[in-house]
């Protein structure tokens, strides 16, 4: 595992946290209003959860390594194994296929019920860019093969 600064993690992990805070005191303080600001909280809640979950994750996984060398050499090869990578691939591969029908039911049932057509169409955008993307990527991996 490299050899990187807690503190990084630590500081963004704070960050985070601020981000959470600040979108739970808007959601309390914020009830009777309409538009951005009716969401705004939640967009913040769900921001703030993922800063934090990932950089104190990574920062005690970090604290681990440097308390334990031989635990740390060890998630090292594993990390680098290339069956564990095989199986990463393959477990990636399997839920971008699962996501692709998801999505395509989700957006017939969000027709069908009669959701907003400004919603439907940012599913679709969305849709459009997941499978643009693969294209892209499958393109750009098979010249380099």
């Amino acid at each position: 595992m490299k050899s990187k600064n807690i503190r990084f993690y630590i500081i963004y992990s704070l960050a985070g946290l601020l981000v959470l805070a600040s979108g739970v005191v808007l959601n309390k303080f914020t009830r009777d209003t309409k538009g951005i600001m009716l969401t705004l909280p939640y967009v913040l809640i769900g921001i703030g959860c993922g800063i934090f979950g990932y950089n104190f994750g990574t920062a005690m996984n970090i604290y681990i390594a440097k308390k334990n060398p031989k635990l740390a050499k060890q998630m090292e090869i594993e990390q680098k194994d290339e069956r564990n990578i095989c199986i990463l691939n393959k477990a990636k591969a399997k839920s971008y296929d699962l996501m692709i029908i998801v999505f395509g039911a989700l957006i017939v049932t969000f027709a069908l019920i009669q959701v907003d057509f400004r919603v439907i169409i940012g599913i679709i955008a969305t849709y459009l860019f997941i499978i643009f993307s693969n294209i892209y990527f499958t393109v750009k991996c098979q010249k380099e093969m």
